[in-house]
């Protein structure tokens, strides 16, 4: 038998035992891309932000992490999020299966105007990427929540605690992308923001934050999460990816 057909078989016996719904379409990986359109975030650095991200998923090592999967494709969106009252999607539930659709979803991404403000409210947004996975119309194998900050301050809405508890409940996978500069010329925040996601707001098996460090960096840390994230793997300790936790 080979690999590929070892990991179908293993896809179909997952999903009668777990008893998925029949209406859904089964595929690898349903994955909410959750990003940082706080107040600290200006116009220029969510063009920057939003391109970073339509690189990553066009790219092509990106795209044969998804083929080398059990279905070859997995299903995306991507949320911008400010304060609890402020959570857009951007680009809605798109099943990324080859380069046609990856184009197309990162074409979207790049057309939409500015939606999400406030102050950081990473509870609700985690909570918004569960309701998300809960109510969309895909059955993955895998599901998990990207949240990207430059910060892991929670000024408004419920406890990150609290929405991490619950997410990880669901057997959602929480991961991070820890932001520490775009375009300035030293750290956001004076704490170690990559202590803080992985103390705080990462979370399930296998759960892990990646370092952009600068906005060279920002694009490949985006692109090395992507395929990591779609193989379900977690990074070596490394100074850009030095935590991975198990929660």
């Amino acid at each position: 038998m080979s690999g590929q057909t070892a990991r179908r078989l293993l896809c179909l016996i997952f999903l009668v035992l777990c008893g998925g719904p029949a209406y859904a379409e089964e595929l690898d990986l349903e994955l909410v891309l959750l990003a940082d359109a706080t107040g600290s975030i200006d116009e220029a650095e969510i063009r920057f932000q939003r391109k970073g991200y339509a690189d990553a998923i066009t790219d092509p090592a990106v795209l044969a992490a998804i083929l080398d999967n059990a279905y070859g494709k997995i299903a995306v969106t991507y949320v911008e999020w400010g304060d609890y009252t402020s959570q857009q999607v951007v680009v809605d539930w798109t099943v990324i299966d080859g380069p046609e659709a990856a184009e197309r979803f990162a074409a979207e991404l790049m057309e939409k105007p500015r939606l999400a403000f406030g102050r950081n409210a990473i509870g609700a947004a985690l909570l918004k990427g569960k309701e998300l996975i809960d109510t969309n119309a895909y059955t993955g194998l895998r599901r998990v929540i990207d949240l990207s900050a430059d910060s892991a301050n929670n000024w408004n809405g419920p406890p990150i605690s609290v929405a991490r508890e619950e997410v990880v409940r669901a057997g959602i996978v929480i991961n991070g992308l820890a932001v520490l500069c775009r375009h300035c010329s030293g750290r956001p925040v004076s704490y170690d923001l990559e202590a803080r996601f992985a103390d705080e707001i990462i979370g399930g098996p296998g759960s892990f934050v990646v370092t952009a460090d600068s906005s060279e960096t920002f694009a490949d840390a985006v692109r090395k999460k992507l395929i990591l994230e779609i193989a379900g793997r977690t990074p070596p300790g490394s100074p850009e990816t030095r935590y991975a936790v198990n929660r």
